[in-house]
């Protein structure tokens, strides 16, 4: 059966202290490339495999605008989210899903409450219920679904693998990872989600991090492009206050969290980190990429230690601040 990598394997990544003791310990994989795609840094064996997932979705963006989905500007950026559900996010979800001609019916993503905790609240007032468009994926969604439109691909069934909108998808990953994909999984979401080293996550996540939007090549104009969107509308990407747009806004870094403790980042001058942590907890996995970005000199310690302060690191007892999560990077 194929699986990630074991706890003997793994390193010791970040730390949970209260009130002066070393509570937790996380530990995980993770690797930085340069700005030229080189290793500059192994913390265990990034040939190790790891399921993306929402990490992945830079990667699935990328290949519905290489097989001619009209996005651009905040749709794009949508489309590589995992975003919290506000008002905001659903209007655009909306606008591709209308771009393509279908409703939310189409959806395949499950029902869920929103993230964003006041919009959450609004709609328990309002005694609504969970929907397809507020799940974090919807935006993936709606632009898969427009990708089998554009294409005049039965928008029916277009989660199973082998559905043509997925074997374009699946195809696009290989290339930008530069190998195959060990196993297929199913997502949180209900779409495929492929097993690939870390290395190749970080090597496809640089690929995109540090493309040209006026590349000759049509696939790196479109990775431009599609970084270009989060940069400049950070909001998208996750929701306000909330990790991923908070490190965008702040440090200009393409970030992309996933589920089960997986992160990616490239910061504006194309070093790169890829991480995975083993307990599946993500709690500390901004902290540490930030902290990996700035040891290789790729962010100045100053504004690394203002973002962190807005980041969720704090460890509280009787409603005080006691302690913190801190990379041990």
């Amino acid at each position: 059966m194929p699986q990630t990598f074991a706890a003997a394997d793994a390193v010791e990544l970040a730390v949970v202290e209260r009130s002066g003791f070393v509570e937790s310990r996380h530990a995980g994989m993770a690797i930085v490339l340069a700005p030229d795609g080189t290793i500059a840094q192994k913390l265990g064996d990034p040939s190790a495999l790891i399921l993306p997932r929402s990490s992945l979705k830079p990667l699935q963006a990328l290949g519905c605008l290489s097989a001619g989905a009209p996005l651009e500007g905040e749709q794009l950026a949508l489309a590589t989210a995992s975003h919290s559900g506000t008002d905001r996010h659903v209007e655009v979800v909306r606008a591709i899903l209308a771009a393509a001609g279908l409703s939310e019916d189409a959806l395949g993503c499950p029902p869920a409450w929103p993230g964003d905790v006041p919009t959450r609240d609004e709609l328990v007032r309002d005694l609504g219920q969970p929907q397809r468009i507020r799940m974090n994926c919807s935006g993936k969604h709606a632009s898969m679904l427009l990708t089998c439109t554009a294409n005049g691909w039965d928008p029916d069934g277009y989660l199973a693998p082998e559905h043509p909108v997925q074997i374009h998808l699946r195809d696009v990953i290989e290339r930008l990872v530069g190998e195959r994909v060990a196993a297929t999984a199913v997502d949180g979401c209900g779409a495929p989600i492929y097993a690939v080293t870390l290395f190749g996550l970080a090597r496809a996540i640089h690929r995109i991090g540090t493309a040209s939007a006026t590349s000759p090549f049509a696939l790196h104009r479109s990775a431009g492009a599609l970084v270009q969107a989060v940069r400049a509308h950070p909001w998208t990407i996750d929701g306000p206050g909330r990790p991923d747009t908070i490190v965008i806004e702040r440090l200009g870094v393409f970030a992309k969290g996933g589920a089960e403790g997986v992160m990616v980042m490239v910061a504006p001058d194309g070093t790169t980190v890829a991480l995975k942590m083993l307990d599946g907890s993500g709690r500390a996995a901004t902290a540490v990429a930030l902290r990996l970005l700035e040891r290789h000199g790729a962010l100045a310690p100053s504004d690394v230690a203002e973002t962190m302060t807005r980041l969720p690191l704090n460890v509280t007892g009787g409603g005080q601040d006691v302690g913190v999560i801190r990379p041990v990077t």
